[in-house]
């Protein structure tokens, strides 16, 4: 009597595992589109199905599905970004939102401590997948790498362990020698952070300051181990806003990821030069606790300025820019720390929090950046809503944000990036670039592919996993 209930039992878990497989594997192929490099020429055939029937339409999707899949699994990709061999090799960025990975405590409970470690896999199964079907030449985390920047150096460290081995599968014997090279007494990673702010100091007072801010032509920080070049953002999360923001933040996040601030100039003596800014905007405004980490920034600014580029420009920052209400979801909020704050009396009216930048950092930001008029594109993340923005420059260099292009002397789009987390449908983002020669112009596009809540892929595994236990099962039966 129970072998047979078993049976059926095991054959409709077995269904739902291979299904759920199918789809986690293959999901980039529901939206061929919306999950390729430059999509965004491809919308003429979807826009012709309006006229199509419900049988021709599903019978449209299937086909589109079966093939993308067929494509992706049939041979070895092999991704050519160049369509001709004196053209500049097409531009492939994808962009990760505010992954924000939380931390496992002592008191942590065991069904919490599951969840963060299938979150982990999670966010690597897409960086994964979008890696193997892509095989982008950049990859960049708009910032908020982690759920706290209220965490000791050793769990900083924990969580860089985390983020790089579990979700982008990434060397980390590296992170091993800085512990190594940086500890405290019990043998875990300590960041020297006084150093750090004394040759801070010694640098902003040199004249001219000593700090090297850029880079020429990098296709990878590893070419040992990786075809892309890995970016990483400062969110409010990972330092925090620049209220809060302390030198020990700012020494660690050096040590494991890497400059906030820093240029990348590609081609810039041909005649199709484009850059990537990467720009720390959590150390833009204040009043902020360490003054002289704004300066910094600030100093990045001109000295980027005084490049005189005459190339595209890719901006990447956490922050969005300033916006009226209704574009976004965020809308404009400042918060500052009250004059009576009694609990840390050294942050009173100190820089809080904020949704965007203000009216006049934008404008001075956009400015020194997009000074040459030449198209770019500015990736963002910190709403994790996501949205599309269009930055309009009039003829006094003042910045109107709309939905729409209305300037006739120049305009520039900025994409917030949807959130990979699993609540916002575990997104990904693709920035295509290409060079137009008859133009002789960058142009570029983006499109948000998505994948599902968590709950789908937690549900697959489980189900793969009580698959496996009943077939064992049903062996012995």
């Amino acid at each position: 009597m129970l072998k047979p209930w078993l049976s059926r039992f095991t054959v409709l878990v077995t269904v739902l595992a291979v299904i759920g497989n199918i789809y986690i594997f293959t999901y980039p192929s529901l939206y061929p589109q919306r999950c390729s490099w430059r999509c965004a020429n491809q919308k003429v055939a979807i826009d012709a199905l309006d006229s199509l029937s419900l049988v021709e339409k599903t019978a449209y999707y299937a086909r589109r599905y079966w093939e993308d899949v067929r494509q992706q699994f049939g041979t070895a990709k092999v991704v050519d970004r160049s369509s001709r061999k004196d053209m500049p090799a097409d531009v492939h960025l994808l962009a990760l939102g505010d992954p924000q990975i939380k931390g496992v405590w002592k008191n942590t409970p065991y069904l919490s401590r599951l969840d963060t470690y299938g979150n982990d896999y999670y966010l690597g199964h897409i960086f994964a997948m979008m890696k193997r079907r892509l095989r982008p030449s950049h990859v960049a985390v708009m910032g908020d790498l982690f759920s706290s920047q209220w965490i000791s150096d050793s769990e900083f460290y924990n969580r860089t362990m985390r983020y790089t081995s579990r979700i982008f599968q990434r060397d980390t014997s590296w992170l091993e020698k800085t512990r190594q090279e940086s500890h405290d007494a019990d043998g875990l990673y300590a960041v020297d952070w006084t150093t750090f702010a004394d040759d801070l100091g010694e640098r902003l007072q040199k004249q001219p300051k000593d700090f090297e801010f850029g880079y020429n032509d990098v296709q990878t920080w590893d070419p040992a181990k990786e075809d892309y070049l890995f970016i990483n953002l400062t969110g409010n999360h990972d330092i925090g806003y620049s209220g809060d923001v302390t030198y020990q933040h700012m020494a660690r996040f050096h040590e494991l990821f890497g400059k906030d601030n820093y240029w990348i100039e590609y081609g810039r003596d041909t005649e199709h030069p484009w850059r990537i800014v990467v720009l720390n905007s959590m150390l833009l405004e204040g009043p902020a606790l360490q003054q002289q980490l704004v300066d910094k920034t600030w100093e990045f600014l001109y000295r980027l300025f005084e490049q005189r580029f005459d190339g595209s420009t890719v901006l990447l920052t956490h922050v969005p820019f300033y916006k009226k209400p209704g574009l976004c979801a965020d809308s404009e909020l400042f918060r500052y720390y009250p004059s009576d704050y009694e609990r840390e009396p050294y942050k009173q009216n100190l820089l809080r929090s904020q949704n965007h930048l203000s009216e006049d950092a934008t404008r001075r930001v956009l400015n020194l950046i997009f000074d040459n008029n030449k198209p770019g594109i500015i990736l963002t993340g910190h709403d994790h809503e996501g949205c599309e923005t269009v930055y309009n420059k009039d003829a006094k260099a003042k910045w109107t944000a709309s939905k729409a292009v209305s300037s006739t002397d120049f305009h520039v789009r900025e994409i917030t990036v949807r959130s990979m987390m699993g609540e916002f449908d575990g997104n990904a983002g693709l920035v295509t670039g290409h060079y137009n020669p008859r133009t002789k112009q960058w142009e570029w596009s983006f499109s948000l592919c998505p994948f599902s809540v968590q709950h789908v892929w937690w549900f697959t595994k489980v189900v793969t996993i009580l698959s496996g236990l009943l077939l064992s099962v049903m062996v012995f039966l």
